[in-house]
């Protein structure tokens, strides 16, 4: 049996904005189906929100997204994530966590999704990786980004 594990994210009325800059940045094929295309009356105020939106890049990278309806009652704001003396403080429940073989593939990335976010810790070499880096974007989404490494065992 194979089990397969994807990041997903709830907006609150962004989901396709993300979605599509998740696309520039991953590549790929974008998904994105309304709740009105699931048969919501396009008169009511989440019919051109996202129910279910998907991006699939061939290297292997899927994102999960969708608009959290607005009657729905929003979660309290969470502190912005910091790095203070090589410790990360969040309030946070998650990060995305990306990885690759080569920091050249791996600075790439962060070239395009570090556009209009908040640098946490600017990507480059770290103590257990060739490449680190951690942002939170301009959708409130924070990202690791490193550059994979082999474990001798």
């Amino acid at each position: 049996m194979a089990i397969t594990t994807n990041t997903h994210l709830n907006f609150r009325g962004d989901a396709r904005s993300a979605l599509e800059f998740y696309q520039s940045v991953f590549g790929g094929h974008l998904m994105a189906v309304a709740y009105s295309d699931f048969g919501m009356p396009k008169e009511l105020p989440d019919a051109d929100k996202i129910v279910f939106g998907q991006v699939t890049a061939d290297n292997g990278f899927t994102i999960l997204a969708y608009d959290v309806p607005s009657h729905a009652v929003p979660t309290a704001p969470l502190t912005a994530t910091t790095r203070e003396n090589n410790l990360t403080l969040t309030g946070e429940r998650f990060f995305v966590a990306i990885g690759g073989d080569t920091a050249e593939e791996i600075s790439a990335l962060w070239d395009k999704l570090s556009d209009g976010a908040e640098i946490v810790e600017k990507f480059g070499p770290s103590h257990f990786s060739p490449g680190f880096g951690m942002l939170t974007d301009r959708f409130g989404v924070t990202w690791i980004l490193q550059v994979n490494v082999a474990h001798a065992g």
